[in-house]
């Protein structure tokens, strides 16, 4: 795993996991202390929603960084290509799990809210 948040980059993917750490914490916190679910939820929309997009942000700049690699060495093989492409996409998949699972805790806080 720590593999994958290197190769992501520390950059964005280390922040991406403090993310996921803060809202695994906030969902159990809703869970715990149904005072104020709603300034719960509205903390998770909002941190899920950064992940997201800081993570296809790492996703673009990865791809720009990759495309200026190709252009310097004036062509590059298939495989290098595959490599480049995988490792920008691990930030926006990242952000991506973490996105949906702040949603399931606010799908899971909300309908435990209405009963």
């Amino acid at each position: 795993m720590f593999r994958l948040l290197n190769e992501g980059g520390p950059f964005f993917m280390y922040p991406l996991l403090v993310i996921l750490v803060i809202v695994l914490i906030l969902i159990a916190k809703g869970f715990l202390n149904k005072g104020s679910i709603n300034k719960t939820i509205s903390l998770i929309s909002s941190f899920t929603l950064f992940a997201l997009v800081w993570g296809f942000l790492g996703h673009i700049i990865g791809m720009i960084g990759a495309f200026d690699a190709i252009e310097a060495s004036g062509g590059v093989t298939q495989p290098i290509f595959a490599a480049g492409i995988k490792i920008s996409l691990l930030t926006a998949t990242f952000g991506s799990v973490i996105f949906l699972i702040g949603r399931l805790g606010i799908i899971a806080l909300t309908w435990m809210k209405k009963e």
